[in-house]
């Protein structure tokens, strides 16, 4: 049976690699997502984008270097014409805000491809239960099925530490 597929969204890189935070959510946030990937990553195949990859690599360097050699090995999806007008029409219906227009192609690139779920941390413009119904109908009535959008805590099965 193949693995399910997993696009991991760069919100939950900067969780993995970063150093431990102060502010406790932060760092129950950091706990879960490295857990998620000592545990079950390898259950699934995974996948980023050269949007992960670009995101990534801005900010600190030394945490850039971090998140790049984290990266290494992570299959990409490649960002295509199709995926393009689905992100542009997830914005244009209003299923993710204007501003946020990289995280629409963040969703764009996993319904395009395929990929069952979306891992990410950004509960403001992704995981959002506000915003999930309206990125569903979009996503369908362009011929897509939507992935599961969820933070690394949603995809862990009873197997957890």
């Amino acid at each position: 049976m193949a693995k399910q597929a997993v696009y991991l969204e760069t919100s939950v890189i900067g969780y993995a690699t970063a150093r431990p935070s102060r502010d406790l959510v932060v760092a129950g946030h950091q706990q879960i997502t490295r857990e998620w990937f000592a545990l079950h990553a390898p259950k699934y195949e995974l996948f980023v984008s050269q949007l992960v990859v670009s995101e990534a690599s801005g900010g600190d360097m030394e945490a850039a270097r971090a998140r790049s050699t984290f990266l290494e090995g992570i299959a990409r999806l490649e960002t295509q014409e199709p995926i393009i007008a689905l992100a542009s029409r997830l914005v244009l219906r209003g299923a993710v805000p204007r501003k946020a227009a990289e995280d629409a192609l963040h969703i764009a690139l996993a319904a395009g491809h395929g990929v069952q779920f979306l891992l990410t941390w950004n509960c403001k413009h992704i995981a959002n239960a506000t915003l999930r119904q309206a990125i569903e109908r979009v996503c369908r009535e362009a011929g897509y099925e939507p992935p599961v959008i969820c933070t690394p805590e949603e995809l862990m099965d009873d197997e957890r530490a």
